[in-house]
């Protein structure tokens, strides 16, 4: 009997409880679950087909204000530069080594002042100046099997240039499964940068470049790049038919 009353009152007290539980909301409230996708119980509960997503952190990179960019660029935030194509995606800035910044140099030539010397093996563009002197700019070259030295002259100069590939590059560059673009509007994201100095009647650039992190390194397709920085420092000193001599 007594054994009886006992367990009559436990039973009460456990529904008392869950009464009184339910009495202090006005509504249940709904279950939350952890937000971490990757918990294994939430894998078992969805048979694991739930998958966490990463999201990489951004790369924010601070420059200044109007830092040689196209007038479409110049409206935008100073405070980062983002893709043209990829639009939130910003610019990532290499860093290059310190010889291969613009510098004044003791340079001894015969070639007259406002003559642009490419010496390819050593990677460095010098802008003839007088007195013995001369702007020396760290540059990309060609990358082996498209080396060339000779003598030509700026016939002609752009800003923001578009890209056009010669049809031997898109079928060199398809084979390796790298598709290119029949063309490229002039911007931030085109691989001849900021600015373009045309050699001759050759299709052989000194241009800009979308990657600054070559500079000093021999991977083009025979043109010379320079940072955008420098490319455009050069491009204000340079005019149309500026001696060119690659060495």
């Amino acid at each position: 009997m007594m054994k009886s009353v006992l367990l009559a009152a436990a039973l009460l007290g456990v529904f008392s409880t869950a009464a009184l539980g339910d009495d202090r909301y006005v509504s249940r409230p709904p279950v939350v679950l952890s937000p971490d996708l990757a918990a294994p119980w939430i894998m078992q509960l969805s048979g694991g087909n739930v998958r966490p997503v990463v999201y990489q952190r951004p790369v924010i990179v601070q420059q200044q204000r109007g830092l040689f960019a196209p007038r479409a660029v110049r409206r935008a935030p100073a405070a980062q530069q983002v893709s043209a194509i990829n639009p939130g995606v910003p610019v990532i800035r290499g860093q290059i080594e310190p010889q291969f910044l613009p510098q004044m140099v003791d340079y001894q030539t015969k070639e007259a002042p406002g003559t642009i010397v490419i010496d390819t093996n050593n990677r460095f563009l010098y802008l003839v100046m007088a007195n013995g002197k001369a702007r020396r700019y760290g540059v990309g070259v060609g990358k082996p099997g498209f080396e060339w030295a000779g003598v030509h002259k700026v016939t002609r100069k752009s800003e923001w240039p578009d890209w056009t590939p010669p049809s031997e590059m898109i079928s060199r560059e398809a084979a390796k499964g790298h598709y290119l673009p029949a063309r490229m509007d002039g911007g931030p994201e085109n691989p001849l940068g900021a600015r373009a100095m045309y050699l001759g009647s050759t299709l052989y650039r000194i241009h800009g470049t979308n990657a600054p992190w070559t500079i000093g390194s021999a991977v083009s397709s025979g043109c010379i790049r320079l940072r955008n920085e420098d490319v455009v420092d050069l491009y204000e000193r340079v005019k149309v038919g500026t001696r060119v001599i690659v060495i």
